[in-house]
């Protein structure tokens, strides 16, 4: 017979009745499930074993990630992609330090993650015992709120309170530390933990009805309104798309906010910054008022605070009080959810007058439009571009760290929430290739889009091999030197991931040490075939590969071929220049002929 659980703020769920005889690891495992978790991330080691041995009798997938930031990562991912809680697993000592980066990622972009990791027993911490790290106290100021496990039947209560805490008010990453003998331990306590009871934690959803209407005298009397939307638009999008086709004011979405207003709506404006469009800047610079809605206003938004936004009146709405005023002044403040607050304050307000606004809005946005230097071969922008028109920009899209992640996010339009996935406070490289496997599986009816260069993948290349072993494939793959200095050996990739299929991967150890240049001049000189009616190194290399499907046929697949074999070329003109001066010579007359 099956048993529910109903909680507080969270969707009825069926789970399997409770197991009759259970220890620590398995009373953990039956704690998750009661959360909904249906799969984790992780990497075993030897003080989270009896986690693991558990793992054999319960409903929970695990995902085994090659490297525990990237379990990290890829929880992270799988919670901004669904709004479910991400789950990640790691052992003691250096597996609980390697999700140091992953954590602080999470709670820098505010990603509802809760980390269990194995700890050394009870005896032997603070002794320096083999593989004991304090991950308590280092992880206490990246994580919203952690937890060290000092009795096995503290641990329903523990799991309870951490998915709370992590989920309500501000998202936030949660660690909860198990010593090796509390999972051992036989469980005799009770899975009904009754209501929560957190004196110290009381955010606040519902916005002051003062201040919000405050905030709607302010807006009727702006001239030049514009409304930021951040991160915390991502689970608001509806209540802004409302909000904004009620009252006409035009929308800017910072790098976290990217979907949680559609990029191709008449409103929206852009992203704003540092690597913002002209429109959104100058917006910012001549509004006299300005709706900020979940974000925080950080310095790669704002620039000199004292420049910014200098003729403005400031609404500042957000869920954390910490973040009022905290760079930019509030001028009205309003703390609470923007499902709360949004409707409340919409309700107050007509449709905007302001048709001088947009007028002056409508002519930046066709003196400066989206565009860029195409005076190389098939340029990352161009790349990108052709993968948003593959998709239709139906999927989720995951980026590395880099210049690329700005590309991406300016030409990679989404019109979705929790559809473009990046790490935008930490910058972490490495986070994109583990964010598309965390995504895959939060959104399975998705194809997912890494977008990776600048180097920053090879932080977290290993995790190739688990998209190997979970069937993963690129439908398309390019590599693109040609985006790079001409003097760097960094390529800038583009790879889909997406249902089970063909694998783009080998392994090859000569080849991938020729990747990097080592005796890679002899294979390129000598893949230069007479024969060839044109050059296929790309293809011959993996240099250059594009699945005819990835573009679509009237994308010009056979043109888009022939600039690949170019984009090619110039890589090869870079290893065999000072060694085969005749093959150097062919290969610009080949070069010269096709691209002029």
């Amino acid at each position: 017979m099956q048993t529910t659980v109903e909680e507080r703020g969270r969707a009825q769920r069926t789970v399997r009745p409770r197991p009759e005889k259970l220890n620590g690891a398995a009373a953990l495992l039956y704690a998750l499930e009661l959360e909904g978790v249906e799969i984790v991330f992780g990497h075993p080691g030897g003080a989270i074993m009896p986690t693991y041995d558990a793992l054999y009798d319960s409903p929970i997938k695990h995902v085994l990630v090659r490297h525990e930031q990237a379990g990290a990562h890829a929880a992270d991912a799988f919670y901004r992609a669904s709004g479910r809680v991400g789950v990640c697993f790691a052992t003691s000592g250096p597996g609980a330090t390697n999700l140091v980066t992953g954590l602080a990622t999470a709670h820098m972009d505010s990603s509802a993650v809760v980390a269990v990791t194995g700890n050394v027993p009870s005896a032997l911490i603070g002794t320096d015992a083999f593989q004991e790290a304090d991950v308590y106290g280092i992880t206490l100021p990246i994580t919203k709120h952690n937890y060290l496990v000092k009795h096995v039947n503290d641990i329903p209560r523990v799991v309870r309170e951490a998915f709370h805490i992590a989920s309500t008010g501000r998202p936030g990453p949660v660690l909860i530390d198990v010593p090796k003998d509390v999972q051992q331990a036989d469980f005799t306590g009770t899975f009904e933990t009754g209501e929560l009871d957190l004196p110290g934690y009381r955010p606040t959803a519902v916005g002051h009805a003062g201040q919000i209407k405050r905030a709607a005298e302010a807006i009727r009397s702006a001239e030049r309104p514009v409304m930021m939307v951040g991160g915390g638009g991502q689970a608001a999008a509806s209540e802004i798309a409302a909000f904004a086709e009620r009252t006409g004011v035009p929308v800017i979405t910072t790098l976290m906010g990217l979907g949680a207003y559609p990029a191709g709506a008449d409103n929206a404006l852009g992203m704003p910054g540092m690597h913002g469009t002209v429109t959104a800047n100058r917006a910012i610079t001549h509004c006299d008022l300005i709706i900020g809605a979940g974000l925080r206003f950080d310095d790669r938004v704002t620039g000199n605070i004292k420049r910014f936004a200098p003729n403005a009146t400031v609404v500042h709405i957000d869920i954390d009080p910490a973040e009022i005023s905290k760079l930019v002044r509030a001028h009205v403040p309003v703390v609470g959810d923007l499902r709360d607050v949004l409707p409340r304050l919409g309700g107050m307000l007509e449709r905007l007058a302001i048709p001088e606004w947009w007028t002056q809005l409508s002519e930046w946005k066709g003196k400066y439009p989206e565009r860029y230097k195409k005076d190389k071969p098939l340029v990352s922008q161009e790349v990108i571009q052709l993968f948003q028109r593959a998709t239709g920009g139906d999927c989720v899209v995951t980026t590395e760290v880099g210049q690329h992640q700005m590309f991406a996010a300016r030409l990679f339009a989404t019109n979705e929430p929790r559809s473009f996935i990046t790490s935008g406070g930490l910058g972490t490289m490495g986070f994109g290739l583990p964010a598309a496997i965390g995504a895959a599986f939060a959104r399975p009816d998705k194809q997912v889009v890494c977008i990776a260069g600048d180097g920053s993948v090879q932080m977290n290349i290993q995790e190739l091999a688990e998209e190997v072993g979970l069937g993963f494939f690129g439908k398309g793959r390019l590599e693109h030197p040609a985006a790079r200095p001409a003097d760097s050996l960094g390529v800038g990739e583009a790879a889909l991931f997406g249902r089970p299929g063909r694998v783009l991967m080998h392994r090859d150890q000569a080849r991938h040490a020729a990747a990097f240049g080592v005796g890679a001049a002899d294979e390129v000189a000598g893949a230069f075939g007479r024969d060839h009616q044109y050059v296929d190194v790309g293809r011959r290399l993996n240099l250059a590969e594009v699945d005819v499907e990835a573009v679509g046929e009237k994308e010009g697949v056979v043109g888009l071929q022939v600039r690949l074999d170019l984009l090619a070329v110039d890589f090869a003109l870079r290893l065999v220049r000072q060694q085969n001066h005749d093959e150097v010579a062919r290969l610009r007359r080949f070069r010269n002929l096709h691209h002029g």
